[in-house]
């Protein structure tokens, strides 16, 4: 499938953008005009200041891509009116009033707890020990290592942020569940992906599925793009 427009990636916490490289190159070759955010994940309006940068150098009707925290950033910065359609990758999706904090406060009972450490000075990180398992249980054990070795410090301010309005009210949305899910529990995830309304895929694999299933994940957002396109001609 080929496609126009263009497409901006947003990251959650404790990585950067560059781990959407295959997703990028699997864009890339179907024509996409791509744009990655590189969010400090210090606050959640810094990032929303991110994010709409990026779109505001965008032609196209955008193409908004949030995983995890991510899915946040996207659900406030994708009221900017040239975003077309969210798409959430194993993504948070909260509605007004809601923060990452609130969504995560009363797990599902039985649901794998995330090894967030304590705060250290206003910034979480993951055990490091428990990183493979949690975050990246399906990519090989030497990469897993190198993102627990490089992780970005999540500001607690970022989590505590609320959304004002979800774009998912107004926007068409797509969300990947992912069923083998250790950070975000998969039934969480299909909650918040019912509550707005999306068309939903759901692929056996950890949440980090931009890393070992670049394919699912580029396929989900050109479906996006694709029926914004047939919705606006």
């Amino acid at each position: 499938m080929s496609g126009t427009g263009a497409v901006v990636l947003v990251h959650g916490g404790f990585v950067d953008g560059s781990g959407w490289q295959e997703v990028y190159n699997l864009l890339k070759q179907h024509n996409y005009e791509v744009s990655i955010v590189q969010n400090p994940t210090l606050s959640l309006e810094g990032d929303v200041e991110a994010v709409r940068r990026i779109i505001d150098m965008q032609v196209e009707p955008v193409i908004l891509v949030g995983h995890s925290y991510g899915g946040a950033v996207i659900t406030e910065a994708g009221n900017d009116p040239k975003v077309a359609a969210l798409v959430y990758i194993a993504a948070f999706a909260p509605d007004a009033g809601e923060s990452v904090n609130t969504l995560i406060a009363d797990p599902p009972p039985g649901a794998p707890v995330p090894p967030i450490l304590p705060p250290q000075d206003g910034f979480l990180f993951l055990d490091r020990g428990k990183f493979h398992d949690s975050f990246a249980g399906d990519i090989p054990v030497e990469q897993a290592a190198f993102m627990a070795d490089s992780q970005v410090p999540w500001g607690v301010d970022a989590l505590g942020g609320t959304i004002s309005e979800p774009a998912w009210r107004s926007k068409p949305s797509w969300y990947l569940v992912t069923k083998d899910d250790r950070m975000i529990p998969p039934p969480a995830q299909r909650t918040m992906a019912e509550r707005a309304g999306s068309t939903v895929v759901e692929v056996a694999g950890s949440h980090s599925i931009y890393l070992s299933q670049p394919a699912a994940v580029a396929g989900l957002i050109e479906k996006a793009s694709s029926a914004v396109e047939v919705l606006t001609h």
